[in-house]
């Protein structure tokens, strides 16, 4: 199950992004498929899509590291990135991809100095190749999260 960031961070980010890649592929005639959250908070409408595909490319929100309920699981950067890994597999899955077709993560740290316990817990989750990534330092992340992941990847043959 996917969980999402609410902060403007990520929606920015997330805009940013699409706009550099949606723009071409509009022009191109790519199809777009815009997907909802379907599991924000009760009774909220959230202005942004859970995932959008670009033809080929599937472009994810941020994630922070909720569980079923939306609260963030306890015990700090370690456990809230293996958190965010599996709602990532979750929602890689349901739009018909895998971590194994991940192009690139952004990374979002509450603490830089919290990197090397971050990798440790997301590196299990890639076994043959590692994504191209970027990581930076927040001054905050939503419902207080010590990390957020958003990621790229491919869909189809």
């Amino acid at each position: 199950m996917a969980r999402f960031d609410l902060s403007g961070t990520s929606r920015s980010a997330l805009a940013v992004a699409l706009a550099a890649f949606a723009a071409p592929a509009l022009a191109a005639g790519v199809p777009l498929e815009f997907y909802k959250v379907e599991n924000g908070p009760p009774g909220m409408t959230l202005p942004f899509s859970e995932a959008v595909r670009a033809g080929d490319m599937l472009y994810l929100a941020g994630m922070v590291g909720t569980d079923a309920s939306g609260k963030l699981v306890p015990g700090g950067v370690g456990p809230e990135t293996k958190q965010i890994m599996e709602n990532i597999g979750a929602a890689l899955t349901k739009h018909g991809s895998s971590y194994d077709r991940v192009v690139q993560c952004t990374v979002a740290l509450a603490d830089i100095k919290e990197w090397p316990a971050f990798n440790e817990a997301y590196k299990p989750f890639f076994k043959e190749h590692f994504p191209a990534r970027m990581a930076f330092a927040a001054s905050g992340l939503a419902l207080g999260a010590r990390a957020e992941v958003q990621c790229n990847a491919v869909v189809g043959k």
